[in-house]
């Protein structure tokens, strides 16, 4: 006897047969029975004069439509066929629904654009910035036609030098898209290039195709260089513009783009130089500040007295250790000598010969431990007297700057003056006595 099958064996073995033999398909027909469900899924039949089919639209390939979905709409829908095994019938998945009456380039171009989105492709993060001053750009485009001239003429009038490198490539036909996607591939690899042009003139659609394949536009995704797409006119879109790195509208315009106007640079320049004489301004007017505020701290008759007063004081201090150690070391030398004599009334000879030699280490010890003491002491007085110097007034006139005297009092500030009054002007080496003539405030 045959083998009996289940209802669901059968239906996995057609489910298995249909969806190997059949890949994604388009398929064209008349609309109806159409819902949107809650969830998001579009459901409809397709049919014909003869048959229909079921379809199905799940939620994560719908997308904003361009046309309004109806029941008697005609259409192309792109999908995959499968078997439902809980109706037991086939249905079309679909993952795309153009109108009809669209050419087979135009639903090319919207499948791999859904494609290419889909996997981030045109993502505004993916996007490099332009240089803002390029040195060398590279063009990649067809030596013949207007677009080139337009390019050259431009960034030739813009730019300084020799530096734009052409890449003639095709730009139409079957071998064009890969030309283009080599000619991004060489400049990445030579690598002297701070920005590339890619683009052609106006055409038709099949004229334009080349900057809507697959290979160009993922060459350009992964391209290192900033890339600016310049297909056709300002009307057509490729899929090229939409990954590039930015959009012109024509080749002109790239250009345009690329390298900014002489004048422009120039007014941009004289700002930036502005701006930095500001800056340079604002610190030497701050410098100028702190400088006479510090000349204003050390002329003060004050900080003069307190100097002074410190420098007393050092002497002084040095005085008394001086005499303090000298005093310790006598008071020490006598202990040695008293210890001495004890020492050789009551002991032996060799002990006291012995002891004797301990007392004068003892005593050499003392006398070196004292003078280092006083030098140590002296060394620190020396310091504090050189830190004291370093601020003081004399230090100041040394470096040209003069100190002014009315009637023995420090002047620091015109306004205190008025013409005919004697002053006396204090230099580092010497002073002199002067006349005021006029007195300028501010």
């Amino acid at each position: 006897m045959d083998k009996i099958y289940t209802v669901s064996e059968i239906t996995k073995i057609i489910k298995q047969l249909l969806e190997e033999s059949i890949p994604y398909v388009w398929v064209s027909g008349e609309m109806s029975n159409f819902k949107r469900h809650s969830s998001g899924h579009l459901y409809f039949s397709l049919k014909d004069e003869n048959a229909q089919m079921r379809c199905v639209m799940f939620r994560s390939n719908v997308k904003d439509f361009s046309f309004e979905m109806e029941d008697g709409l005609k259409v192309r829908v792109y999908g995959k066929i499968g078997v439902y095994e809980g109706w037991g019938s086939y249905q079309l998945y679909a993952e795309e629904i153009l109108p009809a009456g669209i050419g087979d380039l135009a639903a090319r171009f919207e499948l791999l654009k859904k494609k290419l989105k889909k996997e981030g492709l045109f993502a505004p993060e993916h996007k490099k910035e332009l240089p803002e001053y390029p040195e060398r750009i590279g063009v990649i485009t067809s030596l013949e036609g207007a677009a080139v001239r337009d390019i050259l003429r431009i960034l030739k009038r813009r730019m300084v030098g020799e530096a734009i490198i052409i890449r003639p490539t095709l730009v139409q036909g079957d071998k064009a898209a890969m030309d283009i996607a080599e000619a991004i591939r060489e400049f990445n690899e030579y690598g002297d290039v701070d920005l590339l042009i890619v683009g052609r003139g106006g055409g038709s659609l099949e004229d334009l195709w080349a900057f809507n394949e697959e290979v160009v536009a993922r060459a350009i995704y992964n391209s290192r260089i900033p890339i600016i797409s310049a297909v056709g006119h300002e009307i057509d879109f490729t899929i090229s513009d939409m990954v590039a790195d930015t959009r012109a509208a024509t080749p002109s315009e790239a250009a345009e783009i690329a390298v900014k106007a002489k004048d422009t640079m120039k007014e941009e320049l004289k700002e930036k130089k502005k701006s930095l004489m500001r800056y340079v301004d604002n610190i030497l007017k701050e410098r100028l500040k702190n400088i006479t505020s510090a000349q204003k701290r050390l002329s003060s008759p004050y900080l003069l007295s307190r100097i002074n007063e410190r420098t007393l004081r050092l002497d002084h201090l040095y005085e008394v250790l001086r005499t303090s150690l000298t005093s310790n070391i006598s008071v020490k030398n006598q202990y040695v000598n008293t210890m001495k004599s004890r020492i050789m009334m009551k002991q032996p000879a060799g002990i006291i010969d012995a002891r004797i030699n301990n007392i004068k280490n003892l005593k050499d010890n003392i006398q070196k431990s004292a003078r280092k003491q006083i030098m140590d002491r002296g060394i620190n007085v020396k310091n504090l007297e050189q830190r004291l110097s370093a601020v003081g007034p004399i230090n100041v006139l040394k470096r040209g700057y003069s100190i002014v005297f009315k009637d023995g009092k420090v002047i620091r500030n015109a306004s205190t003056l008025s013409a005919g009054d004697e002053i006396d002007i204090k230099f580092h080496s010497g002073s002199s006595k002067a006349d005021v003539k006029e007195v300028k405030n501010g």
